[in-house]
């Protein structure tokens, strides 16, 4: 890590290693982390993949941990798409696929996004449904569409959404292209991107909180092993305290009225302290500073910012707190950002700007990509 007094220091389990857990989650406030070593499993050819299909919130969260608890799951991740329907999605490494299977592959403009795939396989199963997706497919398995926020694009701009849609316009529809294109097109100050982490016990309470006042589905799930505390990254306390959380992903529009958007977002995180959950710091935050350090314990990150010699970042609260005020002012004075804000010419904007990236090679180019 390079500290914040130019400084290049090394961190591990065994050297300093205050640093190396309270950086974790810190968002660059104790400096930047500029060389990993990383520890490796053995990969395998594929993956056998399993989609449980589930019929309710409450059977959602107890399959998601219960599969969590299987030694021969290496990944776990799930779908709410509605109240009613949903899919725990269990993964398998393995370098055996059956005679009577084809590999099921994710990234050819032709091939289904994941998650209406799993969907579709789903909807009226009685029975978990098994296929064999190669390793790096599954790897990458929502980057076309971004999961499903590539949607709300074809929502925007009124356009028709069917795989002919998706194969002519898939060169966009890559998460890069997409978030480059949301971030330019100034629609980012609208929309809601947000993964929240809950004791399992108030998950499905949570669910029912956001179908009501947000109404966005699908909703991701992904089961979390707690760090160790003090940590910045999201944990349980009291009598919720466990080892585990699950995480909630809230992606869709939320109100274009900014004093609406900022009410439902104060209000969303209020809803989520009041059942033991937090946010992960990469979204943006609305919290006041008080209430931002109530969920962690700040003096253990002050003091660790004196010891490295980082008080003169930016803490945790000020890099990701949104100030809405300064927003609203920027947006009567800039005129890029009034421009942008009537309808189509932020979207056009973004896709200008997602082209300009060049960024729609980096798919096309990819080397992990099946071929039979």
């Amino acid at each position: 890590m390079v500290l914040a007094d130019g400084h290049v220091v090394k961190v591990s389990e065994q050297e300093n290693e205050d640093l190396f857990h309270g950086a974790a989650g810190a968002v660059g406030t104790l400096g930047i982390t500029t060389l990993l070593e990383l520890q490796l499993v053995q990969a395998k050819r594929f993956v056998k993949t399993t989609y449980h299909p589930t019929r309710s919130v409450s059977q959602a969260v107890h399959d998601i941990r219960k599969q969590t608890e299987m030694p021969e799951n290496d990944y776990v991740d799930g779908i709410l798409f509605s109240k009613d329907h949903g899919a725990i999605v269990t993964g398998e490494m393995t370098d055996e696929m059956p005679a009577d299977h084809k590999p099921q592959t994710f990234s050819s403009p032709w091939d289904p996004w994941f998650y209406l795939h799993v969907e579709e396989r789903t909807k009226s199963a009685s029975s978990p449904v098994v296929e064999y997706i190669p390793l790096a497919e599954y790897m990458f398995r929502y980057d076309r569409g971004g999961f499903w926020v590539g949607r709300s694009a074809f929502s925007y701009m009124n356009f028709p959404f069917n795989k002919y849609t998706r194969w002519f316009l898939d060169d966009f529809l890559h998460t890069r292209m997409l978030y480059r294109a949301l971030h330019a097109s100034g629609e980012s100050n609208s929309y809601v991107v947000q993964d929240m982490a809950l004791p399992y016990p108030n998950a499905e309470e949570f669910i029912d909180y956001t179908d009501d006042k947000f109404g966005i589905w699908p909703l991701w799930l992904c089961p979390l092993k707690q760090s160790s505390q003090p940590t910045m990254h999201p944990h349980t306390k009291g009598d919720l305290k466990d080892d585990q959380m699950l995480n909630i992903g809230l992606w869709g529009f939320g109100p274009r009225d900014r004093k609406q958007f900022l009410e439902k977002n104060r209000a969303l995180e209020k809803r989520l302290g009041e059942l033991g959950g937090m946010k992960w710091l990469y979204a943006h935050t609305y919290y006041s500073e008080a209430d931002f350090w109530k969920q962690f314990d700040r003096n253990w990150h002050e003091g660790l910012r004196k010891k490295y010699n980082a008080t003169t970042l930016p803490d945790v609260h000020e890099k990701v707190h949104v100030d809405i005020e300064k927003l609203e002012t920027l947006a009567k004075q800039d005129w890029g950002m009034k421009l942008r804000s009537i309808w189509p010419l932020g979207g056009f904007w973004g896709i200008w700007k997602s082209i300009q990236s060049r960024e729609y090679h980096i798919p096309k180019n990819s080397t992990w990509r099946w071929r039979q």
